[in-house]
């Protein structure tokens, strides 16, 4: 059975029944079409493209429209073909549909006349002269010949791995074994498709997903009859074609009778015209939607509207984010409402939903509170759920994470061709299991670790969303520093009592960092949470913040003193912080100096010339009087600095790396001995860097000088000033012969090795931590503002890329130097090449705060692997060129020292006072 196969039935028993419903809501009359005329339609369309397509591989077309009349019939002539419709989102950002065609080898494309400007100059990359377009009533068949070879590299990788997959099953193209056939699906099978998409890409790289009719069909036949779905029932087109519930709102509807009601992509972003539109003028009877797309009407209009007591709403499935609590639930029903309400759950790779619970009325109608989560259910008819502990068995009671399959409910994900019948999928989601019942926990990136303690922060969204006067609210982990919780209310004076509430809820690690109020949720085109605008709306409301003007130097002395405290976790039983304190020695670190930084700034609404280097190296007495002098220029403001204390390599714990005290050291290194120090002007933190040319030694210091150091004739041969404290190590280029340079204060500076005579300066804006890197033809540098920096030795910037947290490790390059590695504190461990695109990226546990080392792999020598260290203590060892993960080794500390491989031994320091030595041929510690 196929899903036109569905609609055919249906259409026989309802031809002249309407089929869809298209409101523009503009104050005209809305559009239908019955049965008869989208299978009219459809046909038409069917034959023309058979008339113009020429299909070889896998049957795939591709459709970039916007929600209209026609949509139901275009996707149905597409299948009737047979071939796989691919939705293409006109709204969705070109370089991920730019992927999704690429991926797919999109040959064909259908594009919908009134949107045919935007598909060009969104694509015009891709289109080229020799692209062929014919038309057909209100589309454009675009005919695709890719320009570049990337797309052949594609299908040779795609026909290797059907090769290999062909020789490891025992296989030959000529003759099949029937019994295998039979127990495999096969991707290239004429009527196997039924549409392809990808996944969000929001953890990864977007995922292609091609859906076989025999693992989707299943999911309408159950919901039709789960739902007693008739042709007197409505049902509303809520998602995106990009999002697969809308295969199931199309036909459900489609293949049982019932009327399709499709609106324009703005009027789903309007809750209170939308309200109207579904339960009002068309009074919608099946509804399925996420429940973020629920709360944008607001708990008001939803008690009034949607499930009031006069609702024409005879069915709610929430699904594609977690359940809101029973409390929210109960809380947002009108008195005598009869709605039936049920929670879906499943993931793309495994099409649509898997399993579905239907609220008992029983709870629904109770007065008493029910704390208890409302549990994922029964599998839909044809899937398998599996619940697996860490070691992969499956369990029937405690935690674990949900895989999906069935023997027909299998997809395939990017370039896999064959699978075996009844491939089971991981979801990423973690449940608890009790009794046979089994509860969503949260997604696998949902949990973060905060103030040392592991924290789910969709339990903060549950716990603030039951609170009284919250309407909605929606959790996020800012750059992965703060926790914030943003609040639709109808009330403004409620910050105190909400923060309050959530200390009585939650353990002290789980109370967000800052609340902000909002008028409404945004969400994605797929109705989920869009974290980015959230970012974005955050970003705006600290900037607004920064604005309000301090009311004098004793609330900014009193205030200094709050963040020092927070940022540190201080106790807050310390009324005062001591003068001479200072930031390195009381628990901060790099990271949290950026954070004291960034706050102090926001704090005064302006920059701070030099802040930086005061955090690191000064007492919170003159930080305090360092800002008081750029505050207040034109004041004489003295003060003595009896009251800091001077660094001394004394002072500073063993596990600490530099000379505090200002001093380098040459030692000798046969005896260890003493064999010159020169004195800089404050604490060097830089390794230096030795000139092969010259023999001269290269150093920089917090004192803001660069130094070159003839260490046989013990002498400074020059010192040049950078601008700002030099904390990162210096890099020597031979050809063209320079030395860089990079400071706390953005500076980037390449400067002649010989007469110490600057050549160029970059300034990135942000401090660099990161140490300049570089190879024959650039140099590279990572910059705290997350972006990558790369520029020729003349000077001039050739590509950024972007990540998504600060930068403080240092890159290194393959020996080819075709590849640059580096990593963010956003967790991962990327790969780029030469001309700044992303190669690969690796996500760990934690921040990289290290050095990432290049090594030949012992046992198979023409293979190089990446050593990188998390600061949670894990060492990554992937392989180079596709950063698949090889080996873990877990250290029994923090690690913010870089890796070093020799032959077969890796060695790295650990904040537990220890160096390592790693067999990587062994797997042993030493």
């Amino acid at each position: 059975m196929t899903l036109q196969e569905l609609v055919h039935q249906a259409a026989s028993l309802y031809l002249d029944k309407v089929a869809v419903c298209f409101d523009e809501c503009n104050n005209q009359p809305p559009l239908y079409y019955t049965y008869k005329t989208v299978v009219n339609i459809a046909s038409e369309l069917s034959n023309f493209l058979l008339l113009h397509c020429d299909f070889q591989g896998i049957r795939e077309i591709g459709l970039y429209c916007q929600p209209g009349i026609n949509l139901p019939s275009w996707i149905l002539g597409i299948l009737q073909v047979p071939a796989a419709y691919a939705p293409i989102d006109p709204d969705s950002p070109p370089p991920l549909s730019t992927h999704f065609m690429k991926k797919c080898n999109l040959k064909y494309i259908l594009v919908e006349k009134k949107q045919i400007n935007k598909f060009r100059s969104s694509y015009e990359t891709l289109l080229n002269g020799d692209t062929f377009t014919v038309e057909h009533n209100d589309l454009v068949l675009f005919t695709l010949h890719w320009k570049n070879d990337e797309m052949n590299l594609m299908l040779s990788d795609r026909k290797e791995k059907h090769e290999k997959e062909k020789r490891k099953n025992g296989l030959s193209s000529d003759n099949n074994n029937e019994e295998k056939v039979e127990e495999h699906m096969d991707v290239r099978l004429k009527h196997c498709l039924a549409y392809v998409l990808h996944t969000s890409g929001t953890t990864g790289i977007p995922k292609i997903v091609r859906v076989p009719h025999e693992c989707i069909v299943p999911n309408i036949q159950h919901f039709r009859i789960l739902f007693n779905i008739t042709q007197e029932d409505v049902l509303f087109l809520a998602s995106p074609l990009t999002f697969d519930p809308s295969v199931v709102e199309i036909f459900l509807a489609l293949s049982s009778g019932a009327s399709l009601l499709i609106v324009p992509t703005s009027v789903r972003m309007l809750p209170s015209k939308l309200a109207a539109v579904l339960f009002s003028h068309h009074r919608v009877t099946v509804l399925q939607a996420t429940p973020t797309l629920l709360r944008r009407f607001g708990a008001q209009l939803i008690k009034s509207t949607v499930l009031s007591a006069s609702t024409s709403l005879r069915v709610l499935a929430l699904g594609g984010e977690a359940f809101p609590s029973l409390t929210v639930l109960k809380s947002w029903r009108g008195e005598g409402n009869k709605t039936q309400i049920f929670n879906v759950y499943g993931i793309t790779e495994v099409s649509s939903w898997a399993t579905f619970y239907r609220i008992p009325e029983k709870i629904l109608n109770s007065n008493l509170k029910c704390e208890m989560p409302v549990q994922l259910g029964f599998p839909l008819l044809g899937t398998v759920v599996e619940v697996r502990d860490t070691n992969g068995f499956t369990i029937q009671e405690g935690n674990g994470q949900v895989f999906l399959g069935g023997r027909n409910r299998v997809c395939f994900l990017d370039d896999e061709v064959r699978l075996p019948r009844g491939t089971m999928r991981a979801t990423g989601d973690f449940v608890t299991v009790k009794d046979g019942e089994i509860f969503f926990l949260g997604r696998k990136d949902s949990q973060i670790k905060r103030h040392g303690k592991r924290l789910n922060i969709e339990l903060v969204q549950r716990v603030a969303e039951e609170l009284q006067y919250v309407e909605s609210c929606a959790v996020t982990w800012y750059n992965q520093e703060k926790l914030i919780l943003f609040m639709v209310s109808k009330d403004n004076l409620v910050k105190d009592y909400i923060f309050q509430e959530l200390q009585r809820h939650l353990p002290s690690h789980a109370i967000p960092d800052e609340l902000v109020l909002i008028d409404v949720l945004p969400f994605t085109s797929h109705g989920k949470i869009d974290v980015s605008e959230l970012n974005k709306i955050y970003l705006n409301y600290i900037n607004v913040k920064s604005e309000c003007k301090l009311n004098g130097k004793e609330e900014l002395w009193e205030k200094l003193q709050y963040l020092w405290k927070s940022i540190l976790s201080l106790s807050e039983d310390l009324s005062k912080v001591p003068d001479e304190s200072l930031f390195l020695n009381s628990g901060g670190d790099s990271l949290k100096s950026i954070r004291l930084l960034n706050e102090i700034e926001k704090l005064t609404g302006t920059s701070v010339p030099g802040l930086l280097e005061m955090i690191l190296s000064s007492s919170i007495l003159e930080i305090y009087n360092h800002i008081l002098h750029t505050l207040f220029p034109d004041e004489d403001l003295t003060f003595s600095k009896s009251c800091a204390t001077k660094r001394k390599l004394s002072d500073i714990n063993q596990e600490e790396a530099g000379c505090y005290d200002g001093l380098v050291y040459v030692l000798k290194s046969s005896t260890g001995e003493k064999y010159w120090i020169f004195t800089t002007e404050d604490a060097v933190k830089s390794s230096a860097t030795m000139d092969p040319t010259t023999g001269l030694l290269y150093i920089g210091s917090h004192d803001q000088h660069a130094y070159a150091l003839d260490i046989y004739k013990k002498k400074c041969v020059w010192k040049l000033k950078c601008g700002g404290t030099v904390f990162s190590s210096p890099c020597l280029s031979l050809i063209p012969h320079h030395v860089y340079f990079a400071t706390l204060g953005g500076l980037l500076l390449a400067i002649n090795p010989a007469s110490g005579n600057r050549i160029w300066k970059h300034s990135c804006g942000k401090p660099l931590f990161s140490s300049p890197q570089c190879c024959l033809r650039y140099v590279c540098i990572g910059c705290v503002d997350g972006n990558f920096l790369c520029f020729t030795h003349l000077g001039e910037q050739v590509w950024q890329f972007s990540t998504s947290g600060p930068i403080f490790s240092s890159p290194c390059t393959s020996p080819s130097e075709q590849d640059v590695f580096f990593g963010s504190h956003d967790c991962f461990i990327y790969s780029c090449n030469m001309e700044g695109h992303l190669r690969w990226k690796f996500e760990t546990t934690s921040r990289v705060y290290a050095t990432p080392f290049v090594f030949h792999n012992q046992s198979h020598s023409n293979d190089r692997l990446l050593a990188a260290a998390s600061t949670d203590g894990k060492l990554w060892i992937v392989d180079s060129q596709t950063g698949q993960l090889q080996s873990v080794y877990e250290l029994p500390g923090e690690v913010f020292s870089s890796p070093v491989v020799w032959e077969s031994m890796l060695i790295i320091g650990c904040r537990n006072n220890y160096v390592y030595c790693l067999d990587l041929l062994g797997g042993n510690k030493k």
